[in-house]
């Protein structure tokens, strides 16, 4: 259901200061990466201590979704991205403070729970502000600038630490979280829906939507396709620099292409949604991921002697059946939760990091055996959403996008 447009705003404007917000919460994690190994050697700790600054933040965001979904049913999203923005900045700058690495830690918890809330909110604004067409082309968009930030953050980051030290990345989400809350406060108020809607949605839970069968196929299978990708990109480097005699040079080709082919397809895909409709996209994407994930693992039963280069090309067929499927699938899944679309993407984003993190703990003990385990977990999770798609049921009517 689309909720009524006021002419006031400026939509690229908006859509601006949306991914704005989402790029600091990812930069949050990526940004401070290349100073983790080196935390030791400024402030008091462990390099195993160390590695848990990354560990809260996820943690954090991950209970941020659930209660910013909630939230975000209740009350205003303008008022609540404002005052998440400022205490995004504050917990930030607090963080550059700290004088032991398990203090840091803390405050790491803080920030990433304060940096869920724009990942939460985008696609129901979004769909505030355009139509249907519109909205899928724009969570294209936003996805494939989101998709860049783990690659460019850590860059950046690295740059910082060779002119700086561990704090500044620090000091600039903070500055920079300030500087967009400030945006945000002189920003008109974004549109509503009445206020039976409003208090419909207030009234309503997460409940519902984990017993909403078409809620379930989009989001679950979102989750498995996004989640076999990122299995296989974070086991990827250890498999790759030990288990394949490659290097570090190769896993930057391989998602070096994968990025690029993503981008390309989740700014076209609108084309074949406009043409075939949302589900047969949502199949044909989710078809070609898992075709190229259960590719790579017919590559490591039959070959012996496996070479990183074929996974510049087969990992690619993964990259291109999300970037077909990602942006109509997400959509769907915000469509399927109706005016309750705060609570809807909150969990589809929490499904996704469930996915990724069950699968990546349990493959751990398996990573140094080489391809084949990696292979392994990533198909059986990528082939899982088209299990998902055949027996959950897609919309009533559902509507061209």
């Amino acid at each position: 259901m689309q909720f009524p447009q006021k002419e006031v705003h400026n939509k690229q404007y908006l859509f601006a200061l949306i991914i704005a917000g989402t790029i600091l919460g990812l930069a949050g994690t990526d940004l401070v990466l290349p100073a983790v190994p080196t935390l030791p050697e400024y402030i008091k700790g462990t390099l195993s201590q160390a590695q848990l600054v990354l560990a809260a933040f996820t943690g954090g965001t991950a209970i941020g979704l659930l209660v910013f979904g909630e939230l975000g049913a209740r009350y205003d999203k303008k008022s609540l991205l404002l005052g998440t923005l400022a205490a995004y900045s504050i917990t930030s700058f607090l963080c550059s403070f700290s004088g032991t690495i398990l203090e840091l830690v803390g405050y790491r918890v803080v920030q990433g729970f304060f940096a869920a809330a724009p990942a939460v909110f985008a696609p129901g604004i979004i769909r505030l502000l355009f139509d249907d067409r519109s909205a899928l082309r724009a969570l294209g968009l936003m996805g494939s600038i989101e998709s860049v930030v783990p690659a460019l953050a850590p860059v950046a980051g690295t740059l910082l630490l060779h002119y700086t030290d561990w704090r500044a990345s620090f000091f600039i989400t903070a500055g920079l979280a300030f500087l967009l809350s400030i945006i945000w406060l002189f920003t008109a108020a974004l549109p509503t829906g009445s206020a039976v809607q409003q208090d419909k949605v207030s009234r309503s839970s997460y409940l519902a939507l984990l017993r909403s069968g078409p809620f379930l196929r989009y989001a679950l299978s979102q989750a498995f396709t996004l989640g076999g990708l990122l299995i296989f990109v974070f086991g990827a480097p250890t498999v790759i620099t030990i288990g394949m005699n490659g290097s570090l040079g190769d896993f930057v080709i391989m998602q070096v292409i994968g990025i690029t082919l993503f981008i390309i397809a989740s700014n076209t895909v609108h084309s074949l949604v406009e043409r075939f409709g949302p589900e047969w996209t949502i199949w044909f994407g989710s078809g070609l991921a898992a075709t190229g994930s259960v590719a790579i693992l017919i590559y490591a039963l039959v070959t012996p002697n496996r070479e990183p280069a074929m996974l510049w090309i087969l990992f690619a067929f993964v990259n291109l059946g999300l970037g077909v499927r990602g942006p109509p699938g997400f959509y769907q899944a915000i469509i399927a939760s109706g005016d309750n679309d705060a609570r809807g993407a909150a969990l589809v984003i929490l499904l996704v990091f469930a996915t990724t993190s069950i699968g990546t703990a349990l493959l751990a003990p398996f990573i140094t055996l080489g391809l084949l385990p990696l292979a392994a977990t990533a198909a059986a999770v990528s082939v899982s959403a088209l299990v998902v798609l055949f027996f959950f049921p897609p919309m009533i009517a559902t509507k061209d996008l």
